[in-house]
């Protein structure tokens, strides 16, 4: 495990801005909730010029794949699972993830599902949708050990229950798994739940976040391994890389991960970064924090084309 010990200056600022608009008497319910999120309406991504995006049409969603317009680097794929509780369809910010990913991996396509989302379309449709695109993936010749899986947030969770359901299939898995503020455990169990409570400046101070009610269990058990892979087991994962922030309510949902995989014998890099806040690789370059973490991507990235 890595610990930053310090926080930047740009850090704490941004924070602070996160803390102030997610608590203003206005949109503080709704972006807790997570209910701003499913109402805005985005124009268009405009996809940069050395890049090119394929839609594709699924039977019950569509998905977008990334790619150079040269020097395409097919030895290996990344799956990317947005996040968004559960609740929120595919936004902007991660096609600019997608983006991201083949910049730093050199040319690697990047495959982003717009996965079904509840209230409408609740479990077991996202993992559904995950493990048809991870098949997709498989029929255009992609091997499992060529599939990075990527997520953030819920489509962290989602990238590691998928792991779940391809070893119970006894199907082949993934090369790796990188993770971004994963949220693994639906209970919201976790000792950070409480301790993190009135730091966290997304989610805290409040019990009617996303994360304590969230439509997407159903009628199902929040503690099922595929809902919250918390309570999973990670025996023959590939290695991980999980990033949080010190500050999040989530916190525990990636120490507790990777506790239990390592015991379990994964590989698994956790970098816990000092007063950040969920998802803080939004930031994309602006700040320290954010910069190091993708740095990081690129260094386990770079890991995985050598196994």
């Amino acid at each position: 495990m890595s610990k930053e010990n310090e926080v930047s200056q740009e850090g704490k600022i941004l924070r602070d801005i996160i803390s102030y608009v997610s608590n203003g008497f206005f949109l503080g319910k709704k972006i807790k909730s997570g209910s701003l999120r499913k109402k805005l309406i985005e124009p268009p991504w405009k996809v940069p010029q050395h890049l090119e995006m394929t839609d594709i049409e699924m039977p019950k969603f569509s998905m977008k794949m990334l790619s150079p317009k040269e020097d395409v680097d097919d030895s290996k794929v990344i799956l990317q699972l947005h996040g968004g509780g559960y609740t929120g369809a595919v936004r902007n910010a991660y096609y600019t993830f997608a983006g991201l990913y083949i910049e730093l991996s050199g040319g690697y396509r990047v495959l982003t599902p717009d996965y079904r989302v509840a209230p409408e379309n609740p479990f077991p449709a996202a993992l559904e949708d995950a493990f048809e695109a991870y098949k997709w993936l498989q029929n255009q010749g992609y091997f499992a050990d060529q599939i990075i899986l990527a997520g953030d947030s819920a489509g962290g969770g989602l990238a590691m229950a998928l792991c779940m359901l391809l070893k119970d299939k006894k199907m082949q898995l993934p090369c790796g798994i990188i993770a971004m503020s994963p949220w693994t455990d639906l209970t919201s169990s976790g000792e950070s739940y409480t301790t993190n409570y009135d730091k966290d400046p997304l989610f805290g101070g409040s019990r009617e976040s996303i994360i304590y009610n969230n439509e997407y269990p159903g009628d199902y058990d929040k503690m099922d391994p595929y809902i919250s892979p918390a309570f999973g087991n990670f025996r023959d994962f590939p290695p991980m890389l999980i990033q949080v922030g010190s500050y999040e309510m989530l916190l525990s949902d990636s120490v507790n991960v990777a506790a239990k995989a390592r015991h379990q014998g994964v590989k698994v890099r956790l970098s816990i970064y000092e007063g950040m806040f969920h998802e803080f690789q939004m930031a994309y370059m602006a700040i320290p924090e954010s910069k190091k973490a993708w740095n990081e991507v690129k260094k386990f990235i770079e890991i995985l084309k050598d196994e």
